[in-house]
């Protein structure tokens, strides 16, 4: 579907503006806004919508959503939200170990398809169980005497750590390294094939933009904890630990780790077959 403001001198890009992006998206800010661009803050449900349906040309969506329509998108070099290891923002809390969850209620978090199936995964194929999942939020789990977990993303989670303490907290990245020995890439830069078509001058002036912001922003780690602790809240030195293992780049190891995903996704059906990520390279113009 062709945008339908794409007449218009302009483009727009999604960013979620979780604290895991902040080390891009806070120098982005201080940056002031970028010629020819427009932002759009929203949850990556939403991005993820948004750009499939033409309403943005490019933007922080789901690793999930990018495998459902890949054949529509470029990924922007370097670029990705991804942990190796335990993360700290995608964490399933529960009232029993995890293993103890089969046929039980475990309720989801409606703001990532990506921490969803990754859950699936984890659960079904790692783990052999076979919990009932509907969508729900932590006061009904903690409510519900029949609901025994909740999966909790993103600065919900952060917020959910002192409210957790005699609950089991199983954090996703960490047992999706266990099992794979890969990282996980939750998020990925794309840009729509069409957008890049009519635009590929300002998608190399937006892929400059993010790198140079992520080069400072992993800089400045400690100034952007100051700035964004107080949102959770938490401790600027826990939210400097956070951000820490929250990981932006998208090595080869990464793209692997991604490809895993896609794959075991496709095997459990209903997911497009993925043979290769579409990875724009990036141009240094100066």
């Amino acid at each position: 579907m062709k945008r339908e403001t794409s007449h218009l001198q302009y483009a727009k890009v999604g960013i979620v503006n979780f604290i895991n992006t902040s080390p891009i998206y806070i120098p982005w800010q201080e940056m002031g806004t970028l010629k020819g661009w427009v932002v759009e803050e929203a949850p990556p449900t939403c991005l993820n919508r948004h750009l499939v349906q033409g309403k943005l040309d490019a933007g922080c969506i789901s690793s999930f959503a990018y495998g459902l329509d890949a054949h529509r998108y470029y990924i922007l070099q370097d670029l990705s939200i991804s942990a190796t290891g335990p993360v700290g923002s995608v964490i399933l809390l529960s009232k029993v170990p995890i293993e103890e969850l089969h046929e039980k209620l475990v309720l989801l978090t409606s703001q990532s398809a990506t921490s969803v199936n990754l859950l699936h995964i984890i659960l079904q194929d790692f783990l052999g169980i076979r919990p009932i999942f509907r969508t729900g939020n932590f006061k009904e789990m903690s409510s519900n005497p029949l609901a025994q977990a909740y999966l909790a993303i993103g600065d919900e989670a952060l917020r959910l750590r002192s409210d957790s303490d005699n609950l089991f907290r199983s954090d996703l990245a960490k047992i999706w390294l266990d099992y794979t020995g890969l990282p996980f890439v939750f998020a990925v830069w794309a840009v729509r094939e069409e957008s890049w078509n009519s635009w590929p001058e300002k998608i190399l002036l937006l892929h400059r933009r993010l790198r140079e912001c992520y080069h400072k922003g992993m800089k400045e780690l400690e100034h952007i904890s100051n700035l964004v602790a107080p949102r959770i809240p938490m401790g600027s030195s826990d939210c400097l630990e956070y951000l820490k293992g929250v990981e932006l780049d998208f090595s080869e190891e990464k793209q692997k780790g991604l490809l895993h995903f896609f794959q075991l996704l496709h095997d459990r059906h209903d997911f497009p077959k993925v043979l290769e990520l579409k990875i724009l390279p990036f141009v240094n113009s100066n």
